[in-house]
Formats: C-alpha cells, sequence, structure tokens
C-alpha cells in the first residue's frame, strides 16, 4: 500500500468517525481506538521521508493528532474546537478549500 492509497482510505475513515462521536452515535472510546488502530496500520506503510506529501496528508495528520490530544468534552462542547476541526473534517470530505492552520506532521 502506498502513503497516497492509505491517506486516502484512512482520511474518508476519519472524518466518519469524527463526525459519529459528534453526533453521538458513537462514544470517544471507538475514536480512540481507531486512533491507535490507525497507527499500528501506519507503521506497515514504507515511506521515504517524514514530510507530509500533500494538503490532504496534513490536514489528516492534524486531525488525527487533534482527536488524540483533546479530551472527550473538549472536542464534544468547544466551539471554536469544533469549528476548526469541521473545516478538517469538510476538506477531507472534498467539500472544503485546504485549511491553512490544519498543518499535520507524520507521526
Amino acid at each position: 500500500m502506498t502513503v497516497e492509497s492509505f491517506i486516502n482510505a484512512k482520511a474518508s475513515q476519519l472524518a466518519y468517525f469524527v463526525r459519529a462521536f459528534w453526533e453521538e452515535r458513537i462514544p470517544y472510546s471507538e475514536m480512540n481506538l481507531y486512533f491507535w488502530d490507525t497507527l499500528e496500520e501506519w507503521v506497515q506503510i514504507e515511506t521515504s521521508t517524514h514530510e507530509p506529501d500533500s494538503h490532504k496528508e496534513r490536514v489528516f495528520w492534524h486531525l488525527l493528532h487533534q482527536i488524540h490530544f483533546w479530551p472527550e468534552h473538549k472536542l464534544m462542547l468547544d466551539p471554536y474546537l469544533r469549528t476548526e476541526l469541521l473545516t478538517c473534517v469538510e476538506f477531507l470530505e472534498g467539500a472544503q478549500v485546504y485549511p491553512l492552520d490544519c498543518v499535520g506532521v507524520r507521526p
């Protein structure tokens, strides 16, 4: 699997998990499990650099980091954070322009 195919597959999943969490269709623990599963799969991908290759990859790593960094209540209730993360989700879904304030780095 290439980095690009990994990001393409995982980006839509990540957007789904974040929306499902906000809509209270899944608990935070499921989103946290997705985080760890994604990292476990990532270590199996061959990469030649530590720098993300595309805007989509940068937003993906930023959003993945944010859902793990912030506590559950902040992700759910902080309007500023939710607005920032929604912009990232919408970009990953193809409905938004590249958010300049979402700069992710590969683990």
